[in-house]
């Protein structure tokens, strides 16, 4: 495990594109292609404004995409389908991407999604943490044990408040309520992990993650046990591990 705490989001933001350009850059070199899985959110703005600028050969780069809501249309302005396209895949063009589609015959996309996926390892993983401790939309109490790559889950109201808070939906109630979602098992299956976590809203996730043991009821707790994770802060989401007299077993 390793911890970067960095100024602002920008800063954050631009060290952890900098660390994800040389963990893909050498996955290439040594096999001549590189995978790749990416979460959204508004905490991955300044991850992707920087990222997109990588000097890649991003047509060596297979994408995979965390998760995305079932029957919100891509239109929609939640649509993660929508906000990869925008931030990233409008910028560069990969080997291949693929998308989660939350609408259609979901069985079938689990399939097809699930078959993807087990291909071959991941090499790089940016998962970000949730104010509920959630990565991907394995929500309290995650399911550690769950072995399909990709499956549905219902959002809890946490979750979905988090939604409603960073604006992306007016309400709680047109908030989806499941979502085709990474699992746990897959996330950890990643050669490498990075989290993009700033702003003080993080805090007290942050603070939870990495002071409470592994439990499902932290789902962001079981990163610790990756042997290549690394937690990128700023100084908000920080603040509360700063303020802990434990800090610099983290350091």
């Amino acid at each position: 495990m390793q911890i970067n705490i960095f100024a602002n989001p920008e800063q954050n933001g631009l060290q952890a594109a900098l660390a994800s350009q040389k963990i893909l850059l050498e996955a290439i070199e040594e096999q001549g292609s590189a995978r790749l899985v990416l979460s959204t959110g508004a905490s991955q703005f300044d991850f992707f404004k920087h990222f997109v600028t990588m000097d890649i050969p991003w047509d060596r780069v297979e994408m995979f995409h965390l998760d995305e809501y079932i029957g919100l249309p891509e239109s929609h302005p939640a649509s993660f389908r929508k906000y990869l396209k925008e931030r990233f895949l409008a910028f560069v063009q990969v080997k291949a991407a693929h998308l989660v589609n939350g609408e259609g015959n979901i069985e079938e996309e689990l399939r097809s999604l699930n078959a993807e996926v087990s291909k071959a390892p991941i090499d790089l993983a940016l998962i970000g943490i949730g104010e509920n401790t959630h990565i991907a939309f394995n929500d309290p109490p995650a399911n550690f044990e769950l072995t399909d790559p990709y499956t549905v889950l219902e959002l809890d109201d946490t979750c979905k408040q988090q939604q409603v808070r960073e604006g992306w939906f007016a309400t709680i109630d047109d908030v989806p309520k499941s979502a085709i979602t990474m699992s746990v098992q897959q996330i950890l299956k990643s050669r490498h992990i990075i989290s993009v976590v700033p702003y003080e809203a993080k805090a007290a996730a942050v603070y939870q993650t990495l002071t409470q043991p592994v439990d499902p009821e932290y789902p962001a707790t079981i990163l610790k046990s990756h042997s290549n994770w690394s937690l990128y802060l700023d100084q908000n989401s920080a603040s509360r591990l700063l303020n802990f007299q434990g800090v610099e077993q983290f350091r």
